[in-house]
């Protein structure tokens, strides 16, 4: 009934296993993964026709996550699995990328690929068992596919790489690298770093591209004996290589020209009105085609880059190697927690600080459990940023992937959350957009974080780099733009300060690139991120002292905690009184840590005295602030320290006899009492007689004998 077949290795001290032709058989191609005892199912489906005028490569990468892989109910009303978390959104990027390159060309049929998290160790992370699986499903499939393409997770600690470290380990590292290729090369890395030099960054490249090739040669061995037929490719019609040259006979000079314009909406209208021309020239000769206007995109590119490679010169008349002149602005706006407006040629953000308490904290639900994040990066790419009226909505793909990578540059650099006890939000604004709005993003934020007295522990900075590469040789690009991404071969993202990198990413076009190349990229974008940051400090060179006035001011006290139910009180009452009655924020942690939030100091001292009150102990012989809250005949109650009561006995109340005690007190007075000591029941027992009562100096050495008693009991 099944043509089922396995492929076991092992690879990083675990099992690694794929299997294919027991589930799934339908898919075109289908494999699952196991490593440890982490499950991912994974499959390709292609459709077999090319659905009339399409002229791009339709494909779909989707990873989730059942909540059943880790034994969890999903949370909510539904109880069903929703909308993609941010992190399957990112894990579909990640096996997205290494795919893409590796399809022909020409190949326009819409392709699906599925990753589904079945079964989750706790210890071994799903993404890259899904990426392998996704790469083998593809190879068995018959889908045109230039792979197979492994992946591989390599951490950083006391001077040695991990291959595939769990996610216990991973708590440690001092880097967290994931990356994907060929045999031949590598073409996706992903990555954060605690500031560390390119050379241990090519060196991580170098060891997991030789770790994942015997996975490479084990999805091969499968496929050997599991592979459908290969799909045949129709090669380019007659009239298809006719139209090809005759589009670069109408265009070459024209779009040549155009590119000769250094201004960017300029040349836009400039290159646009050439392919215009083209296009009715075409359509005048009767060779209109649905293939034209790729073919006119790869005119365009071969223009571009031979030019580059000719003269040393790019589109807006740069060298490879120079960096757009960069204004960097802080604080303004005036209400804001922290605000930069970074430009950077015809890329601009525009990035805001916000400071909030625990109570900010995002919620994230996971497979791994539910936890609390305090820092939090959202990037918006309005469609004006590229000067077109398009659709607004909710972020995308590229909008929550590029949030990631300026949160991973930044993260490695923030405090200690003991140092700076702040949830901390940037919201990254893209006003223009010419190429690396991404790293735009990580310069802006580092810049409104210390513009928001956030006690970075460095400037951070990032630049993207291209390649244009050909067979008669290559050249890297620092500070892409736009058209040098679309038309390149590369799009490498290296983000650090002066002492090193904290996060990388590459994502490459080609089948593979060299290591002399990565080398020269990483070097060269050093360069181009010190310069970045020498342009920063002419705005800023560290964080300012405080937080601004408008931002709150968060005190952090500790109390034992077995008086935590002291302070919130039965129901929480008496934390909710203290919020209403003095307008602070108060979290309150198990191991009796409490930070207190307010806007004024005022506010917050008096939370401070009124928690210290609820969990401080009377010392005998101390004078405390009192108000009367009850009268008897045998003396006053005073509520002090907090939500304390003790007893002022009528013979206490002052010097001489007393007949009433409502002659001396009454309810709602302010008084000053000195502790006398406790009762056989623990009770307080306060003076008021013994206590200058205009200046809370303690007199009970200056005065006589307490006053006569009644005859009645006391109590």
């Amino acid at each position: 009934m099944f043509n089922y077949f396995r492929k076991e290795l092992e690879w990083g001290g675990r099992k690694l296993t794929l299997e294919t032709g027991k589930m799934a058989r339908q898919a075109d191609g289908a494999v699952l993964v196991s490593y440890g005892d982490t499950i991912v199912l994974c499959t390709a489906v292609g459709a077999k026709s090319i659905k009339p005028g399409q002229d791009f490569f339709p494909l779909t990468v989707n990873y989730q996550e059942k909540a059943y892989a880790a034994g969890r109910i999903p949370g909510g009303f539904f109880k069903r699995e929703g909308r993609p978390s941010e992190n399957e959104t990112l894990t579909s990027r990640l096996i997205d990328r290494p795919l893409r390159p590796l399809f022909p060309q020409n190949f326009r049929n819409e392709v699906q690929v599925v990753a589904t998290v079945l079964s989750h160790d706790m210890e071994n992370d799903p993404d890259i068992a899904a990426l392998v699986g996704c790469s083998a499903a593809l190879t068995l499939s018959g889908i045109p596919f230039f792979g197979p393409v492994a992946a591989a997770r390599v951490g950083y600690e006391n001077g040695e790489y991990i291959l595939n470290p769990t996610i216990a380990q991973m708590e440690g590292a001092t880097l967290d690298l994931v990356l994907a290729g060929t045999a031949e090369g590598v073409l996706m890395v992903e990555s954060e770093a605690a500031e560390l030099p390119e050379d241990i960054m090519l060196g991580a490249v170098e060891f997991g591209h030789k770790a994942f090739q015997p996975v490479i040669q084990a999805i091969i061995e499968l496929a050997e004996h599991a592979a459908k037929e290969p799909w045949t490719l129709a090669e380019p019609s007659e009239a298809e290589v006719k139209l090809k040259t005759r589009i670069d006979e109408l265009g070459r000079a024209s779009l040549a020209e155009a590119y000769q314009e250094r201004v960017k909406q300029q040349r836009y209208e400039k290159v646009g009105a050439a392919k215009k021309a083209v296009t009715a020239k075409l359509e005048e000769e009767g060779l209109k085609h649905d293939s034209a206007k790729n073919l006119l995109k790869d005119l365009e590119a071969d223009i571009v880059r031979n030019a580059i490679l000719d003269t040393g010169l790019r589109i807006d008349g740069r060298d490879t190697k120079t960096v757009r002149q960069i204004v960097a602005e802080v604080g303004v706006l005036p209400r804001a927690h922290g605000s930069a407006l970074f430009t950077r040629g015809e890329t601009q953000a525009l990035c805001v600080v916000t400071l909030g308490t625990g109570q900010d904290e995002q919620f994230m639900d996971s497979l791994e459990g539910e936890y609390k994040e305090n820092f939090m990066l959202h990037y918006n790419f309005p469609p004006f940023s590229v000067g077109e009226a398009g659709r607004m909505g909710s972020p995308g793909r590229r909008e929550i992937g590029h949030g990631k990578l300026a949160w991973r540059a930044i993260h490695p650099l923030l405090p200690a959350r003991e140092d700076f006890p702040y949830t901390l939000r940037i919201v990254s604004e893209i006003l223009e957009s010419n190429g690396s709005s991404s790293m735009a993003t990580v310069c802006g934020s580092s810049l409104a974080m210390m513009d928001g007295g956030v006690p970075l522990k460095r400037p951070v900075a990032g630049i993207a780099m291209g390649l244009i590469k050909e067979d008669r040789g290559f050249a890297v690009l620092s500070d892409i733009l736009g058209d040098e991404d679309h038309l390149g071969d590369m799009d490498f993202k290296v983000a650090g300060t002066e002492h090193g990198i904290t996060s990388l990413q590459m994502d490459i076009k080609i089948t593979s690139i060299t290591q002399e190349i990565m080398r020269i990229a990483l070097d060269q974008a050093k360069d181009g991120r010190l310069h970045i940051l020498g342009e920063m400090a002419k705005a800023l060179t560290g964080a300012r002292t405080g937080v601004a006035s408008t931002a709150p001011r968060i005190t952090v006290i500790n109390v034992p905690k077995e008086k935590i139910r002291e302070v919130i009180g039965t129901g929480g009452k008496v934390i909710r009184e203290i919020v209403e009655m003095t307008g602070a924020k108060i979290d309150i942690e198990d191991d009796g840590t409490i930070k207190i939030a307010a806007t004024t100091e005022e506010a917050a001292q008096r939370a401070i005295d009124w928690i210290r009150g609820i969990v401080a102990e009377p010392e005998l012989g101390a004078v405390y602030n009192g108000k009367v809250v009850k009268t008897a005949d045998f003396g006053a109650f005073v509520n002090f320290l907090g939500s304390r009561d003790g007893l002022v006995h009528i013979s206490e109340l002052t010097q001489g006899r007393v007949n009433k005690t409502t002659d001396i007190v009454a309810v709602g007075d302010a008084v000053k009492v000195k502790c006398l000591g406790f009762d056989d029941r623990g009770k307080v027992k306060l003076s008021m007689r013994v206590v200058d009562q205009a200046t809370g100096e303690d007199i009970s050495e200056k005065v006589g004998p307490k006053g006569g008693r009644r005859d009645e009991a006391a109590e």
